[in-house]
């Protein structure tokens, strides 16, 4: 992986495709090449690169957030909508609390949001309405 004229999305299939023959040391080489050619800064961009070169690979990584803890149920019914609506093989959720919400839950993956929230649901009620 050297040399600084690499890609963000070279870098990152190169990534994906380690991750998944199960290179954990893939991690470290990673960190190493981005502060050897001083590219550290691009760090968000390229995890959004990775994310979605594992999307393209079958593997989506999905971030969700809810008012409490998923049941193992309501996980489970997450995972079987987003293998359902995206078409991947593998889902793998990335769960936070946030109790700041009403209720509902909020899905982030690669490239796009969904909001089930009921902030959410108010703010549309609201808008639909004017």
């Amino acid at each position: 992986m050297a040399g600084s004229r690499l890609s963000r999305r070279k870098i990152a299939a190169y990534y994906a495709d380690e991750l998944q023959a199960g290179n954990k040391e893939v991690t470290k080489k990673l960190a190493a090449f981005l502060v050897e050619n001083r590219r550290v800064r691009e760090l968000d961009l390229i995890v959004r690169d990775i994310e979605e070169a594992l999307a393209e690979r079958g593997v989506l990584l999905a971030d969700i957030v809810s008012s409490r803890k998923l049941s193992a149920e309501a996980a489970k019914a997450v995972e079987a909508y987003l293998k359902k609506t995206t078409d991947v093989k593998t889902v793998k959720l990335r769960e936070t609390v946030d109790p700041t919400l009403l209720g509902g839950v909020r899905v982030a993956l690669p490239g796009r949001e969904l909001d089930a929230t009921l902030r959410h649901r108010i703010s549309q009620l609201k808008a639909s309405k004017i």
